[in-house]
């Protein structure tokens, strides 16, 4: 078992309860963290053998450029697609981060984490 991390991927985005935030956007930072099977490609260097981080990326970024209202959501969708499309993931947490949130004050971020194992998306399947 070997975990991968990737950390402060950024994307804009336009994610928000408000119709503003729809509109103009905002820069969101996304950590994803999966807990892999890596026995094989641990004897064989092959990337075929292995849990390919480029394929994460790109279901986070497919995710990323669909607009929600909640983080909550966008956290869901990246893990559900994850599970679906990618095999050998036993675990995965994300984190989705809405940077200087239009809260009302100065607020560096909010953040949503969400961890989900292979097992919970099955009858999904």
């Amino acid at each position: 078992m070997v975990v991968i991390e990737i950390k402060d991927m950024e994307f804009y985005s336009y994610h928000g309860c408000f119709a503003e935030e729809q509109i103009v956007g905002n820069k969101f930072l996304v950590d994803l963290v999966m807990e892999v099977a890596s026995e094989k490609a641990n004897i064989t260097d092959d990337i075929n053998d292995a849990v390919n981080y480029q394929t994460a990326y790109n279901i986070v970024k497919k995710e990323m450029d669909i607009k929600s209202h909640l983080l909550e959501n966008v956290a869901y969708r990246i893990l559900r697609e994850l599970f679906k499309n990618m095999s050998g993931i036993s675990v995965a947490k994300v984190k989705v981060a809405k940077i200087n949130p239009p809260l009302g004050g100065k607020i560096d971020n909010v953040n949503v984490f969400l961890s989900k194992k292979a097992s919970d998306f099955q009858q999904d399947a």
